[in-house]
């Protein structure tokens, strides 16, 4: 069954608020094979004019999809999450994230389409640290495979 076009233009309230940590930081980093120092050290941050070290621009995806469940466990909604495949990613940053950020996130759908029997979900991450500042925009595009016929 078709997702509901009803649901593009909702908006699911701010996560709680995540604290980003240097160790949080640099175990991304080390997973994804990234070497640049300034995401593991603060003199080579600061060297680059940060106050401290900052995150890899793919770092933010982890609370960013987090905060997308909000989304998919929406019962009104009737995503069967056992059918979703991660479709694409992007990110468009004001600033980088650093360590010490609070960050929120807000999502929000932005399309709902179906093609080839698969529905396509494609959802907004608004990121804000603890002063409200803009820190990035991610996007997310989920795709729930149609159901395959007996």
């Amino acid at each position: 069954m078709a997702l509901d076009q009803s649901f593009v233009g909702r908006t699911y309230p701010p996560t709680a608020p995540y604290e980003v940590g240097r160790e949080k930081i640099r175990e991304f980093a080390e997973a994804v094979g990234d070497a640049n120092p300034a995401y593991t050290d603060p003199e080579a941050a600061r060297a680059l004019g940060h106050g401290d070290v900052i995150a890899p621009p793919t770092f933010v995806f982890s609370i960013t999809f987090k905060a997308a469940g909000q989304v998919v466990q929406d019962p009104q909604l009737g995503l069967d999450y056992s059918r979703v495949v991660h479709g694409d990613q992007k990110f468009v940053y004001t600033r980088p994230v650093r360590a010490g950020d609070r960050l929120t996130v807000t999502s929000t759908i932005e399309a709902v389409k179906s093609l080839a029997g698969n529905d396509i979900l494609d959802v907004r991450g608004e990121v804000h640290d603890a002063s409200g500042e803009h820190v990035v925009t991610a996007w997310t595009k989920l795709v729930a495979r149609a159901a395959e016929e007996a």
